[in-house]
């Protein structure tokens, strides 16, 4: 059950963190009719680029502050299956505070060629390595013993 939880999530990881930004990436790389559509409009450029700053500061301490809250009020307080159920629910909650900024952040580079929104996408990727799960720290946070 521990396995099957932990292949879940770290699936549900690649395919939306990893993989989504590779996709975005790719986009980039094959010079698409959107690449660069807005590098000369200020206006969008400087909404995109404060969207981009604002939503990488605030939803990763967000994403690594909510999990620790939830596992210490929420996770520790039931039984393994239901602990199993709500870890792998608030997983998917993480992952999808990450990839709001990360996908923000790389439209930003995409349609304005702006390295700011490169930057806020390299925040999010490196904070989600952080948020990587493991099994040992499947088993520290639900405190099992091997």
């Amino acid at each position: 059950m521990i396995n099957k939880t932990l292949s879940n999530i770290i699936i549900v990881y690649a395919t939306s963190i990893w993989a989504l930004a590779a996709i975005l990436v790719a986009i980039n790389l094959f010079d698409t009719p959107l690449v660069g559509a807005y590098s000369d409009n200020f206006n969008a450029r400087y909404l995109l680029e404060t969207m981009s700053i604002l939503l990488t500061a605030a939803c990763v301490p967000a994403s690594l502050k909510l999990f620790a809250w939830v596992l210490t009020n929420k996770i520790d307080k039931v039984e393994l299956v239901e602990a199993l159920h709500l870890y792998r629910k608030w997983s998917y909650v993480r992952i999808a505070i990450l990839v709001l900024p990360l996908v923000i952040g790389l439209l930003t580079y995409l349609l304005c060629l702006s390295t700011t929104g490169l930057l806020c996408a390299a925040i999010v990727l490196t904070a989600s390595l952080f948020c990587w799960p493991s099994e040992k720290r499947l088993k520290t946070d639900l405190h099992l013993e091997d």
